[in-house]
Order: C-alpha cells, then structure tokens, then sequence
C-alpha cells in the first residue's frame, strides 16, 4: 500500500541502492510500496543468471509478506517440507524433521520456500518498477563520498549520483564496503571448494529421497535439495581446492557417478548450470558510516550450508527498511540506523555465523558414523519427531535472527 500521510516535508527525499541482487531488490519494492524515491545502479547489463541460493528460510518469510509478494513466490514456486541428513554408505536416514509444523503459524505458512533466484529477481525488479523505483544498467560503482548533506557513488565514465543515503547490495566483491574500510573483511576463507548445480534427476521417485538432503562425508560430502516441482534440483558438493572452473567443469560427471545415488552416467539426468564457489565466514567491521550503508554479502558473509546467506540477508533489508521508513515517518531520528548496525552485527555473530559453520562442519564431519552420537540438535531432532509441539518450538528458534526496530520508534 502506497504511503498516505500528508505532503509535509520528509526527513530524506532519496535512497540509492548499489547492487540489483536479491537483497537490493527485495529493499528497492520494500521501500518503492511507501512512495520512498529509490534508484538502484547495477553493473551488470542484466539480472544474475547463475544458480545461487534458491530456498529461503522461515525468518524471510514475513519479508516476503510484507513486499506483497508471497502468493506469487508461492503460485510460482514450491514450499519445502521434508529435511534430513543421510549416510555416505547406502544413503540411509540419520536424522530430519518434517516443517508441517510450520504450516500454520498465526494464519502463515513459515516453511521453507523455494523459487528460482533469477526468477526471484525479476518479480522483485518488476514489482518495484511499478511502484515507482528506477534502475540504471551497467553503471560501475567505483567509489563513494559524503557529507553533511547528502551521500554520491561515482559511476565509471558516468559521473556522481547523489542521494540522502547510498545502500551497499553489491554483494561479497562490495565496492561500496570496500569504499568504507578498504580490505578489511575480518572473518576467514573455508579450505574447502563447492561445486553448485541445477540438475533435473528424479531423486523422489527413484529413491524416495526427501525435498532436502545432506549427505555426510569427509570429502565427498553433498546437498540435494529440490527446487521445482519437475525435479529440477540443487546439488552442491565438495571438490578439491586448486582446480580450474575448465577442470571443475570436466570432472562433474565422474563425480556425479561416485556420490549420487543410482551411480548415474551423464544421460541419466540433465544438467542445467553448474558453478564452484568458494566459502567465507565474514562480517565488516560497521553496517553503518555516516549516510552509507551496508546489508546482506556486502556486509556479511557465511558458507551456503543451512541457507543462512540468503536468509539472513533478506532480514537484514527487512530491518534496514523499518529503520529507514521510521525516519521517513518522524518516528525516529537517523540514530536508529547505528541500532541497525549493533543489532544486525549482533545477530551474524551470536546466530549466522556459528550456527552456518556448525551446519557445513556437520555435513563434512570426518565420522559420519557417529555424527549422531555427538550431535545435539539432531538429537533434539529426534525427540521432534514423536512431539510435534517441541519440533515446533525448535523450527520457530531460527526466528530469533529477526530484529523488530520499530520498537524503537517514538509514540
């Protein structure tokens, strides 16, 4: 709904937004539905078409409701229900949960959605262009600058852009967090490799396997985890550190033959894309300096394992969009945006960032065979699975990533 209030003068008139990844777009609608003047600069000539995160935990789903979007992500995509972890020897159950219990938390459905990234994007583009935002394409951040006044990007043979605040979405590369505080990244780089690829292989109907599935192992630990309804999945696996994207490329099939269940040969399934990344554990030293700001992979980084990344971006967005219309409506002043600094960081280190690494060394533990044994939230997992209302009280945990900042708006 668009803003109502009176034509009196705002505390701000405009917000630039660097990066027109998920987490700046998901801001850009946000902000556009209150009539807040928004102007997103992207590299690139189009959106990202790589396969990156595709599933979008319960703490982002109130995002997702409150950027009008969540029946289309729903009509258009799937919801997650069924998770587990798996032995590397014959694929059997180790522990899991089934997130039904989530299905109907205060008249809203907090499991697991799923929707293809780049098909994301486009929705989220599309419906904050209509709300008013406006984009610029292939526009290369190269620096910033502020005052007292206003803050400005300089924009590769295009000059200054100027607006009240500039936002940093423009991911782990960040040149605006670069801007701020140079290198400095503190965190670490895993001495892993993944490798991430959409691939249509009937894991459900040939093995029963779950919508989610993480395979333990030292080495060849992997993820399967469905991200259409025409079995289109995400596997993600380890490989060797050192190789070329060429030599990544080259060894997919034998490796798809060692791991997956079935030992297929490349024309038992279809591979759509395929990546490697690397993973990091990051987070700057500030979300916030002065007029500019900084959210999601530009401000913090975690391995992919459990979905944190994604997820905890988009709440970062949700709670700089409660700080930002708070000072658009006169019911905070601009040190609320210090409080989102202090609290998202707060969040990265007390939740993301312990949980995320304690999520990918379960899935590379060097004993899957008794993971289990030493493994307390699989544990907890089980006793989830004879008491509904515990399991329930578990899933609902991962909320606590959420902040609410409007409990800091004056009356």
């Amino acid at each position: 709904m668009a803003d109502t209030a009176s034509s009196a003068p705002r505390p701000f008139s405009k917000v630039i937004i660097v990066g027109a990844g998920p987490s700046g777009l998901l801001l850009a609608l946000l902000l556009s539905k209150r009539s807040i003047p928004v102007h997103i600069i992207e590299a690139s000539h189009q959106l990202d078409q790589q396969p990156r995160a595709a599933h979008y935990g319960t703490p982002a789903i109130p995002e997702f409701v409150r950027a009008g979007i969540i029946d289309k992500i729903r009509d258009r995509g799937l919801i997650l229900s069924t998770m587990c972890w798996r032995s590397p020897d014959d694929y059997s159950y180790i522990a899991g949960f089934n997130a039904d219990v989530l299905k109907d938390v205060d008249g809203q459905d907090l499991r697991t959605h799923c929707y293809v990234l780049q098909d994301l994007d486009q929705l989220m583009l599309d419906e904050a262009l209509a709300h008013g935002a406006t984009i610029e394409w292939e526009s290369k951040v190269t620096g910033t600058g502020q005052d007292g006044d206003k803050a400005w990007v300089e924009i590769e043979g295009k000059g200054r852009r100027e607006a009240d605040y500039v936002v940093g979405c423009d991911g782990a590369n960040s040149t605006v967090r670069k801007s701020l505080f140079g290198a400095e990244f503190p965190g670490f780089t895993w001495d892993a490799q993944i490798i991430a690829t959409n691939t249509y292989y009937d894991f459900e109907g040939k093995f029963g396997w779950h919508d989610a599935n993480f395979i333990i192992h030292p080495e060849h630990f992997f993820m399967v985890a469905r991200i259409t309804q025409e079995n289109l999945y995400r596997i993600t696996y380890g490989e060797k550190p050192g190789l070329t994207r060429e030599e990544y490329i080259a060894r997919q099939p034998e490796i798809f033959k060692k791991i997956l269940p079935g030992n297929p040969e490349p024309s038992d399934y279809k591979l759509v894309s395929i990546s490697p990344y690397k993973m990091h554990q990051r987070c700057a030293p500030k979300f916030r300096v002065g007029r500019i700001l900084l959210a999601a992979d530009a401000a913090h980084l975690c391995n992919p394992w459990g979905g944190l990344g994604i997820t905890g971006g988009f709440v970062d967005v949700g709670g700089l969009y409660e700080c930002l219309v708070g000072i658009w409506d006169g019911k905070a002043d601009d040190s609320i945006l210090d409080l989102y600094s202090e609290k998202r960081i707060e969040k990265y280190q007390t939740i993301i960032n312990p949980i995320s690494q304690e999520n990918f060394r379960r899935v590379s533990d060097k004993e899957p065979a008794t993971r289990f044994e030493r493994d307390d939230f699989m544990q907890l997992l089980r006793k989830g699975e004879t008491d509904k209302d515990f399991l329930k009280e578990l899933l609902l945990g991962f909320m606590d990533v959420r902040y609410d900042f409007t409990q800091h708006y004056k009356n």
